[in-house]
């Protein structure tokens, strides 16, 4: 698939544009790049942890053709190294996620329930 620019999120903010930019192009591996190594992934009924399940995740959700709305971001959280970020969605629906300040001061998600839903396409 596409790769997109796989700068860090530089504010845990950036990470709802980063995703929405990396599945819009279809980069599973741009997407993976958002999650600490063990981060825990909920969608629906499934649970993703660690990189090679939300691989995985991200491949069957994306093996279908959709695209992904934007979603309004919304200020995030931040208590030192730990924040929450929020977006809202166009449905009306709040998606909220866990995140973890890197050593390099980028900001990746540690938690993430998935409210996003592709719309087909």
């Amino acid at each position: 698939m596409s790769n997109t620019d796989r700068k860090g999120a530089n504010e845990p903010g950036d990470l709802a544009g980063l995703f929405n930019a990396r599945a819009n192009a279809g980069d599973v591996e741009g997407l993976v790049a958002l999650y600490e190594a063990d981060a825990v992934l909920a969608a629906g009924n499934v649970v993703a942890t660690g990189h090679a399940e939300i691989r995985q995740f991200y491949t069957d959700l994306l093996s279908k053709k959709s695209e992904f709305p934007a979603a309004e971001t919304l200020p995030a959280i931040v208590n030192g190294n730990l924040a929450l970020t929020f977006a809202r969605l166009p449905n009306g629906s709040l998606s909220v996620e866990a995140a973890r300040r890197q050593e390099d001061g980028t900001w990746l998600w540690a938690i993430d329930q998935l409210k996003i839903k592709p719309v087909a396409t």
